[in-house]
């Protein structure tokens, strides 16, 4: 059974990779041009250290990057929906798919999001990247955790016979109130400094919609594909 669903969510991953690929392509990877533009003439003068990739080969990689991690995040999002189907309230295959992608989103990239957008590679201090990145990563783990939480709450009012409107502002005030205080235990998000606002917003901008583009159609395939396996299972019993 789990297997079938690795399989699924496999197959849905890579093609919603390639599919957030061509989107970064397009709409992201000019951003990523115009700040490395930036970032040459600022240190213009200056030693360059040698490239390994190319400008070329990065953006042929994109697509590779994108569908090696489709499938990784895909077969993840198989085996936990395996675990969460028979607990989400949701009554389709392809309710349960489009809630259990738009959950993990909003815990794993939209809420971080908000407290660590996206910054071209040229914004921020060199020397501070490690606490940087163990900040958003711990941002990326409590956000999860207090998705999941809201749904366990959720889920247990629910076995009470809990009205939706109660349930609902109940489990939205703890969820902001959660990630309120979650914004401000963490650290603050690195000063741009004089980075272009216009560019810096495209390429933030840019990234949460590649993201969306993925974990929407992550959301959409694997749904599809399980809709199209439950079809045939009366048959085929």
């Amino acid at each position: 059974m789990i297997a079938s669903y690795l399989r699924r969510g496999m197959t849905a991953g890579l093609l919603a990779g390639l599919l957030a690929g061509f989107f970064a392509f397009f709409l992201g990877e000019p951003s990523v041009d115009q700040a490395i533009q930036i970032e040459e003439a600022a240190a213009a003068g200056q030693q360059e250290e040698e490239e390994l990739f190319g400008r070329a080969t990065q953006k042929a990689g994109l697509f590779f990057a994108t569908g090696l991690f489709g499938v990784t995040v895909g077969g993840v999002f198989g085996i936990a929906y395996a675990y969460f189907r028979g607990r989400l309230a949701a009554g389709s295959e392809w309710n349960r798919s489009l809630s259990l992608a738009g959950a993990i989103f909003a815990g794993a990239l939209l809420i971080p999001f908000m407290k660590y957008p996206a910054n071209p590679p040229t914004v921020g201090d060199p020397a501070t990247i490690g606490d940087r990145t163990a900040s958003y990563l711990a941002m990326v783990a409590l956000s999860l955790l207090v998705v999941l939480a809201a749904w366990y709450a959720a889920r247990r009012l629910r076995e009470r016979g809990t009205g939706a409107p109660v349930r609902q502002l109940a489990v939205g005030l703890g969820l902001v109130v959660a990630v309120g205080a979650l914004f401000l235990a963490l650290p603050a998000a690195p000063d741009p400094g004089e980075f272009p606002a216009g560019l810096l917003w495209s390429f933030r901008l840019s990234s949460l919609g590649t993201q969306i583009v993925f974990w929407g159609g992550l959301g959409v395939v694997f749904g599809l594909l399980c809709e199209r396996t439950s079809r045939r299972e009366p048959l085929g019993g």
